[in-house]
């Protein structure tokens, strides 16, 4: 399995749906089920991008820096990093979007969490019977969509 899973191209703000806001300590799944329930809360806004497909057959994850925003709400924001990430196996990259660049204590911070995430994944998917691959990789290029231009109509 690669360790830079091919990812879809990236516009340069999409459209990010929050499934789990910001200090939450329930994950939830693409269609709104729980995927289980943290013994911390989750610091970031995290969520995903509809119509872009992930390695593991859900839509893309992302995460948003800032503010706490709330389930359900759809925001538009920047990408500014793609981390990877494999999952159960599969390649489960994460889309970084913000309103501006990130801080180096923003990427380190994301590295520890996404690291600790793993550890405590690989446990329930020990508990479920899955695959045990669950880790960080590492920083991934952000693979960027040609921006539409607009042409007038013949």
């Amino acid at each position: 399995m690669s360790e830079s899973p091919l990812l879809p191209p990236l516009p340069h703000a999409p459209e990010v749906l929050i499934e789990c806001p910001r200090f939450s300590f329930v994950k939830r799944r693409a269609d709104g089920s729980v995927d289980f329930v943290s013994p911390v809360p989750c610091p970031y806004n995290y969520g995903s991008i509809p119509g872009l497909m992930s390695g593991d057959g859900d839509p893309l994850d992302a995460v948003v820096l800032g503010a706490r925003l709330s389930r359900g709400q759809c925001v538009r924001v920047e990408v500014v990093a793609v981390l990877g990430f494999v999952d159960s196996g599969m390649p489960d990259p994460k889309v970084i979007c913000a309103a501006q660049p990130m801080s180096g204590l923003e990427r380190a911070g994301l590295e520890a969490f996404f690291r600790v995430y793993a550890f405590f994944k690989r446990g329930l998917h020990l508990v479920r019977g899955n695959s045990t691959d669950t880790r960080f990789t590492g920083w991934l290029p952000v693979p960027r969509a040609a921006e539409a231009t607009a042409r007038p109509a013949p």
